[in-house]
C-alpha cells in the first residue's frame, strides 16, 4: 500500500442521517478517497486519534488507538459503525478477538476491507493468517479490491466480499497535469527500505541485462538511506554494497534518499517510462494506482492480484515458482517497443471515486437499518 498522507480534519458534529464511522485509519489517502470528492456523501469518518507519545503536530496514525477496546468503550457514543482497513500488524489474535467482542457488546457493526491477504511486511505469513482468521469470519461486511481476492476469500473462509476498485491516489491538479517530457527510456526499480516481500537482487540481475540491451535505456534504482544506516531496522549492507558496485560500473543509476513526500514521489514516478514491482508475495498495490494516475507503465509479478487492478505488464514471480527471467525481459522489451499510455482520465477517476463512496454508504446504511 502507499504510505499515509495528511491526517483527516476533525469532523463537525454529524447531522440527521449522517453516518459516523470509526475508520482505522482515517487519514490515509486510500480511506480519504473512499469519500466522494465532489459533494457530501452522508458519511463522516472520525479523525485518527493521536497515538501516545506522538507530538501534537504529528501526522502519525500508527499504532491505531481505535483498535484498543478501551477506546471503543470510551467513545462508543461517537460512532455508528467500525471500519477496519489496515494497521493491525501489532495486534495479536486475542487482542483482535477482544476488539470484536467489544464492538458486539455495543452493537457496532464491523466492516473490514481486505487489502492484504498476505502481509508484504511480514516474511512469515502465519501472524497475518491468524489475524484474518479472526477478522474475516467476524466482520458484518467485507470489501476487497479485486475479483481474485474476493474469490480467495470465498475459498478460504466461505465469505462474500464486495469488490470496489482502488480509488485514485494522486490528486488534482497533478492528476490532470501533462507528463514531463524526457529523452530515452527509463526503467525504475524502487527498493524502498527492502521490505520482506521484495526479491530485489534477482529482479535487478535480470533488469540490468535486459535494459542494457536497449538503446538509450537507463535502469534507475532508488533506495532509502536507512538501508545503509547500521542503526536502522532496514540496514542491509550487502545489498547496498551490490547496488553501489553496479552504479560504479555504470550499469545502473543509483539514487539513495530519505522517504519521498507526495510531490517528490509523483515527480519520481512521472520521470519513469516503466516501474517494476519486485514483489515475491503480496496482494494489492497503491503504488500501481499512483502510476496509473500519472501515466507510468507498470510491470507486476504474477503473485497476488496486482494485474487485476489496472492495465499493466506481467512477469513471473512468486514464492512458489520463483522468478521467470524470460517473462521479465519480455515485459521490459514490450514496454520499450510500445511505450504504453495507460493513464487514468481525471473525470473517470472522479466518477469512480463517487461510485466507491456510494458503495460504502449503501453498505453502511444496510448494516444500520
Amino acid at each position: 500500500m502507499i504510505r499515509p498522507s495528511s491526517l483527516a480534519s476533525p469532523h463537525a458534529p454529524a447531522g440527521p442521517g449522517v453516518i459516523r464511522v470509526a475508520s482505522v485509519p482515517s487519514g490515509h489517502v486510500y480511506v480519504r478517497h473512499c469519500a466522494d470528492g465532489r459533494q457530501p456523501d452522508g458519511v463522516v469518518r472520525l479523525a485518527d486519534p493521536r497515538p501516545n507519545g506522538a507530538p501534537s503536530n504529528s501526522q502519525q496514525w500508527w499504532p491505531p488507538v481505535m483498535l484498543d477496546p478501551a477506546w471503543v468503550r470510551a467513545h462508543h457514543t461517537e460512532f455508528d459503525l467500525f471500519h477496519l482497513h489496515f494497521g493491525f500488524d501489532a495486534q495479536t489474535p486475542a487482542q483482535l478477538a477482544e476488539l470484536v467482542r467489544t464492538l458486539k457488546e455495543f452493537r457496532k457493526p464491523l466492516v473490514y476491507t481486505v487489502h492484504d491477504l498476505r502481509n508484504p511486511h511480514q516474511a512469515d505469513p502465519a501472524p497475518h493468517d491468524a489475524a484474518l482468521d479472526v477478522l474475516i469470519p467476524a466482520a458484518d461486511h467485507l470489501f476487497t479490491l479485486t475479483p481474485g481476492a474476493a474469490g480467495e476469500i470465498a475459498r478460504r473462509w466461505n465469505r462474500h466480499a464486495t469488490v470496489v476498485p482502488h480509488p485514485h491516489v494522486v490528486e488534482e491538479p497533478r492528476l490532470s497535469a501533462p507528463r514531463p517530457e524526457h529523452e530515452g527510456f527509463r526503467v525504475g526499480l524502487h527498493a524502498k527500505s527492502l521490505r520482506p516481500n521484495m526479491a530485489l537482487l534477482p529482479v535487478l540481475e535480470v533488469l540490468t541485462a535486459a535494459v542494457g540491451e536497449l538503446p538509450d535505456a537507463v535502469l534507475q534504482v532508488n533506495l532509502h538511506r536507512e538501508a545503509a544506516d547500521p542503526g536502522a531496522h532496514a540496514h542491509a549492507p550487502e545489498v547496498v554494497a551490490e547496488l553501489r558496485a553496479l552504479a560504479a560500473a555504470g550499469r545502473i543509476v543509483l539514487r539513495e534518499h530519505d522517504y519521498f513526500d507526495d510531490d517528490q514521489l509523483w515527480d519520481y514516478l512521472s520521470s519513469l517510462d516503466l516501474s517494476v514491482l519486485p514483489y515475491a508475495f503480496g496482494t494489492h498495490s497503491g503504488w500501481l494506482e499512483a502510476c496509473h494516475d500519472l501515466g507510468t507503465a507498470v510491470a507486476v509479478p504474477t503473485c497476488g492480484y496486482y494485474a487485476e487492478q489496472r492495465a499493466c505488464l506481467r512477469y513471473g514471480l512468486s514464492l512458489a515458482d520463483g522468478l521467470h527471467a524470460g517473462s521479465l525481459r519480455a515485459a521490459v522489451r514490450e514496454a520499450y517497443r510500445t511505450r504504453p499510455q495507460w493513464r487514468a482520465d481525471a473525470a473517470d477517476r472522479a466518477a469512480e471515486r463517487a461510485r466507491v463512496a456510494e458503495a460504502h454508504r449503501a453498505v453502511y446504511q444496510e448494516l444500520l437499518a
